[in-house]
């Protein structure tokens, strides 16, 4: 039986993928408690990307968001406070996790007991996706996306793949089942009809 761990979960309508980055503006007390214990103690959240419900708590009645099983664990990799009044906070991607069974903690926090999925192992690119390698290319050259300091292997179908699908405009729930494709190959070839549909 697979090892689970409980840990804190951040219910978002963006999916973060392995590796990549994602700004956050955080104001709920439940959130800056969260960021403030994840600092001191260099632990982490997953996020996952809502199916039902909204982000934040509007009044007592609400309750938890439906989310999906498959997200991604976070990392805080820098914070600054922000002139709204907001605390900025760039995260970064780690592994994939299943959730188990989740729940919400007396302070409103969603908890959840999850199953970390395999890393995919590194696969060569092959020539039938260098297309998409050159699409890449492109895409990181952009200021907005420079600043983001992201880790590209060209060489690796996996890398490739997780920063296209993080890169190119597609909706949420795409980025999602993107997510949460075992093969890199599959992935590929998924970004391949997707960049062509894009591009008309």
């Amino acid at each position: 039986m697979a090892v689970r761990e409980q840990i804190p979960l951040f219910p978002l309508s963006a999916v973060l993928l392995c590796g990549g980055r994602l700004p956050l503006q955080i104001f709920e007390p439940r959130y800056l408690d969260l960021v403030g214990r994840c600092m001191k103690t260099d632990t982490g959240f997953g996020v996952v990307l809502i199916r039902e419900g909204r982000e934040t708590r509007i009044g007592g009645e609400d309750g938890p968001p439906s989310v999906f099983e498959i997200g991604t664990y976070a990392k805080i990799l820098d914070f600054n406070p922000l002139a709204n009044g907001r605390l900025g906070i760039l995260c970064g991607g780690g592994g994939k996790f299943r959730i188990h069974r989740s729940w919400e903690a007396p302070d409103k926090l969603m908890m959840a007991e999850v199953e970390f999925l395999p890393a995919e192992r590194a696969s060569p690119i092959g020539e039938e996706f260098q297309p998409l390698v050159e699409t890449l290319r492109v895409l990181v050259k952009h200021p907005m996306i420079q600043k983001l300091a992201l880790d590209v292997d060209y060489e690796d179908a996996s890398s490739v793949g997780w920063r296209l699908a993080e890169l190119l405009p597609l909706e949420a729930e795409t980025k999602q089942s993107l997510l949460q494709m075992q093969l890199a190959r599959e992935r590929l070839v998924e970004i391949r009809r997707l960049l062509a549909k894009l591009r008309g």
